[in-house]
């Protein structure tokens, strides 16, 4: 389970690892006194959490192995929603934890007083949804107080398809350590910056020498195969697991536009894009985003599902070739019905790498999908950006 050299990492806790050297519990929450759980909780605040969560289920990740689950279960470091916790909630094997937690782990012997090799540690194995070159970190020990691991580390690695946990751990699989073994705080959300620059398919997350994780959040940019997208032809030229990205909107109050570009369709109101309610007249909501690459758009389909007394009256969408070119009508601005699917035949194909959706005044959209293909400009350009981020 060797790693690559340490390398791209910039801990957003700048003063933990100084506290933790002077204190091993310097780092501790006080003990849990009753009413809210979340009062004392140590959120982060950090940009890169804008962009998509490369670990997000829906997107196809997954936790595919860890060595020890014996008190919480690795597959709760990607449920979607912060954890929760229920102070008389306790199982056959102690107090039932929603994250990822580990034995307490013991030394061979008793001639270090019990405790562990400075080696030891615990791991799981995560298999991002979306290949990609990561850019930030969080690991969330929200509600383990004293129970949360002393450092964590973090390993990544790339190996196309769908390797199984034997695969990844052999001696030929070349892991790079984008977090270093560093200190973290107990019930917190602690954030580490990388900059390694390369694409992966594959995180490592390590505890040491044990302990608990609630959540964990892999941010970062989507860079597809651009063999596959070859392959299929017509594509979701916007969609997050094709490489589409969300560049900027004029408002996300209740949830982030990148969901509009997610696999699936919504499940509930929450799961699209959602917007305060606009008060300034002559005024409109949009949301900007970058395609894969560049690429001729056929047909547009906007979902409003599950949007029923809070959907967007109207819609336009307009698209820009290059950063710097100017917009360009693809859709006028069109009514829409609330939960419903919106299919839209384009007349001529819109060659673009970016585009605005426009929403009047306000309200939400579910879902939006661009069907189409990438030009021979484009797919060269997606082409020359994976060998640069694999090579």
């Amino acid at each position: 389970m060797g790693a690559g050299e340490s390398q791209g990492m910039t801990s957003a806790n700048e003063n933990t690892a100084a506290a933790s050297a002077e204190d091993p519990h310097a780092n501790d929450a006080a003990p849990y006194g009753g009413g809210d759980p979340y009062a004392d909780y140590r959120s982060g605040d950090f940009a890169f959490t804008e962009l998509v969560d490369l670990a997000d289920r829906r997107l196809g990740a997954g936790v595919i192995a860890a060595n020890d689950e014996f008190f919480a279960e690795r597959e709760n470091l990607l449920v979607r929603e912060r954890a929760v916790f229920d102070p008389e909630h306790f199982g056959h094997k102690g107090k039932i934890m929603d994250g990822w937690e580990t034995r307490r782990r013991r030394g061979a012997d008793d001639r270090d007083g019990g405790f562990p090799a400075p080696e030891d540690h615990d791991w799981a194995l995560v298999r991002l949804g979306a290949p990609g070159v990561i850019k930030g970190i969080v690991v969330d020990t929200a509600h383990f107080r004293g129970n949360y691991p002393q450092r964590v580390s973090v390993q990544a690695t790339s190996v196309e398809g769908s390797p199984s946990p034997e695969r990844l751990l052999a001696d030929d699989v070349k892991w790079d350590e984008i977090v270093p073994p560093t200190p973290v705080r107990g019930h917190a959300e602690n954030g580490f910056e990388i900059t390694t620059g390369r694409r992966y398919t594959h995180v490592r997350l390590c505890q040491h020498p044990d302990g608990g994780v609630a959540r964990l959040r892999v941010h970062g940019e989507v860079v597809p195969d651009p063999e596959w997208l070859d392959t299929l032809g017509t594509i979701d030229l916007v969609a997050v697991v094709n490489g589409g990205v969300y560049e900027d909107a004029s408002d996300k109050f209740y949830s982030s536009p990148t969901q509009i570009i997610l696999p699936g369709t919504s499940r509930k109101m929450d799961d699209g894009w959602e917007n305060r309610r606009r008060r300034v007249r002559d005024t409109n909501d949009w949301v900007r985003f970058r395609l894969v690459a560049q690429g001729a758009i056929r047909a547009v389909e906007i979902d409003t599902a599950y949007l029923k007394g809070n959907a967007a009256g109207w819609v336009a969408l307009s698209g820009r070739n290059g950063e710097t070119g100017e917009w360009f009508e693809i859709i006028p601005r069109t009514r829409l019905e609330p939960d419903a699917l919106h299919r839209f035949r384009l007349p001529a194909q819109a060659v673009a790498t970016h585009v605005r959706l426009d929403a009047f005044p306000d309200g939400g959209v579910a879902r939006m999908r661009l069907h189409g293909a990438l030009t021979a400009e484009g797919s060269a350009e997606l082409r020359r950006r994976y060998t640069e981020l694999t090579g």
